[in-house]
């Protein structure tokens, strides 16, 4: 699992830089730099705070960090329509 993939990608997708992150979480840019490069694991509260501050729901971050062998007993299909759903939804935000 690579929970800071995930949150560079949610980040960029609603178009907010890292230090725009890291200021509404009042946490520092080099800390969220280091989550998205895979080089901290943070706590699971900060995971909630990242994911309040984007707007998204924990689990939708967890499930883009999944590796697809932890996803190994969901029909590919059925994980190609929840990607696309959560891209949606997030492009939706961001148009908001």
């Amino acid at each position: 699992m690579n929970i800071g993939k995930s949150i560079r990608m949610c980040r960029t997708s609603l178009g907010l830089s890292q230090e725009e992150l890291a200021q509404q979480i009042g946490m520092s840019v080099s800390y969220i730099s280091l989550i998205e490069k895979g080089k901290r694991d943070p706590a699971f509260s900060t995971i909630e705070q990242i994911a309040d501050a984007l707007g998204v729901p924990v689990s939708l971050l967890a499930f883009l960090a999944a590796d697809p062998r932890e996803l190994k007993g969901v029909p590919e299909d059925l994980r190609d329509r929840l990607s696309g759903v959560a891209f949606r939804l997030l492009h939706a935000k961001q148009r908001a």
